[in-house]
């Protein structure tokens, strides 16, 4: 009975321990995550990746596959990326589908271990300024010593990576690319494989569940966003669409235009997770400060609301020169819309029709400083008094101030308007009778 009692709590205990813990993990270790690194690594890249990873990690997943195919990319997204991929305990393997260059490269050296298809190609790591030119000595010397240490971190030969980044240790005045079978050979890839079901097996992974990760539309768009080259062009339309709404009346396609590109760059920032709420607290303020000083005299309202707004587009981009250069483009793009409007199509600015009083005080709209009496020209009137030579005629019943031309006119003689300048009537004394 006591050995029956001692059997039954122990099954009891297998049984609880095996349901709280070996089944959830024995069923979680069996996935396998398939995450694609297509394109160019930005940061739009790395938000999908982070979400992919912390989804594998949630999940106990027992490997991550990334399936590299890249030209490369930005130096800054890849560093973050490579962060990600040394901070997960689960094992990396960089499956290279085709090429992994620049950035890629570096990305793939971060990986504990590298298979690659029969012409895929790893290497040609330089790094490049935003205008295609290679980088200044410490950005390239930073770069260089972050491929080694990709490298060696990961137990390969550094001496390779060096040569991938720096034209002057490749030894033939070219960047080092490696072949399939070239990298398998200096120990930079694990084995060549023909396609993802032989990656598995090569990996004995191929009885495991596999996970394929896929981007959202949301992180697609952003990833398109938040590149640099769309930036700029993205800021200037919505510059060059507010510019020609305020040369508008109303409200129409131009601003809609120009608020919606707004819109997406603050919308593929937020989701890459560049931008904050605050960030775009931060913008809307400075709109709502501009749009107060169309009521506000002074000027200074909306100094500061255009200020908030350049301080908001910013904060948001991934490079603050970068985001300098961007908006430095699109003010650009503004002001010759705006010369192109006024000097070519004529355009006023018709939001400022109720800042500024736009009437002028001009004869042809109906302003006069006082009544030009030409009626009297040519007529005869009796002077009422003396005229020395300014003084009072009699036209009708009508008193008159006038001048003579010349000389004296005595009282009661017979004056005829020769000239009226505004105000001043000129007369010369007539033989001529008052007209009664």
């Amino acid at each position: 009975m006591r050995r029956r009692r001692i059997l039954s709590y122990l099954i009891v205990i297998w049984m609880t321990f095996l349901l709280a813990f070996p089944l959830t993990s024995a069923f979680a270790s069996n996935k396998v995550y398939h995450i694609p690194i297509h394109n160019e690594v930005e940061r739009g890249l790395h938000a999908f990746l982070e979400r992919a990873f912390k989804e594998a990690e949630e999940n106990n997943a027992e490997a991550i596959i990334l399936d590299i195919h890249t030209p490369g990319g930005f130096v800054n997204a890849a560093g973050d990326i490579a962060m990600l991929m040394d901070a997960t305990d689960i094992r990396t393997i960089a499956y290279i589908n085709k090429d992994a260059h620049s950035a890629g490269a570096f990305l793939a050296l971060h990986a504990d271990e590298i298979y690659m298809v029969p012409n895929g190609t790893i290497g040609a790591a330089a790094v490049i300024d935003s205008a295609g030119n290679a980088a200044d000595l410490k950005a390239h010397s930073a770069w260089v010593a972050q491929m080694e240490a990709a490298a060696e971190s990961k137990n390969r030969n550094p001496i390779y990576a060096r040569a991938m980044a720096d034209v002057s240790r490749a030894g033939k005045g070219d960047l080092l690319t490696l072949s399939a079978s070239e990298a398998k050979k200096v120990g930079y890839s694990n084995g060549t494989v023909s396609n993802f079901q032989d990656l598995l097996k090569a990996t004995q992974l191929d009885e495991r569940d596999i996970v394929s990760i896929e981007p959202t539309f949301a992180e697609k768009l952003a990833r398109f966003i938040t590149n640099p080259i769309i930036v700029p062009i993205l800021l200037s339309i919505a510059s060059l669409g507010l510019v020609v709404e305020l040369y508008s009346p109303g409200f129409g396609v131009p601003g809609i235009m120009g608020l919606s590109a707004l819109g997406l760059f603050f919308f593929g920032h937020m989701v890459a997770g560049l931008a904050g709420y605050e960030t775009l607290l931060l913008f809307i303020v400075g709109l709502a400060l501009v749009i107060a000083e169309f009521f506000v005299p002074g000027g200074i309202v909306g100094i500061l609301g255009g200020a908030l707004i350049l301080l908001s587009l910013i904060l948001a981009g991934a490079n603050m020169m970068q985001m300098i250069i961007a908006i430095f483009i699109a003010l650009l793009v503004a002001i010759i819309g705006m010369v192109i409007l006024m000097k070519f199509f004529g355009k006023k600015l018709h939001v400022l029709n109720k800042l500024v009083l736009m009437d002028a005080t001009t004869t042809e709209e109906g302003y006069v400083s006082n009544v030009n009496r030409t009626e009297l020209l040519g007529k005869v009137g009796k002077a009422i008094t003396p005229l020395r030579p300014a003084g009072t005629m009699l036209f009708g019943s009508e008193r008159i101030d006038v001048v003579s031309e010349g000389g004296y006119v005595d009282v009661g003689e017979h004056v005829e308007v020769i000239k009226v300048e505004g105000s001043r009537i000129v007369v010369r004394q007539t033989e001529k009778e008052m007209e009664e």
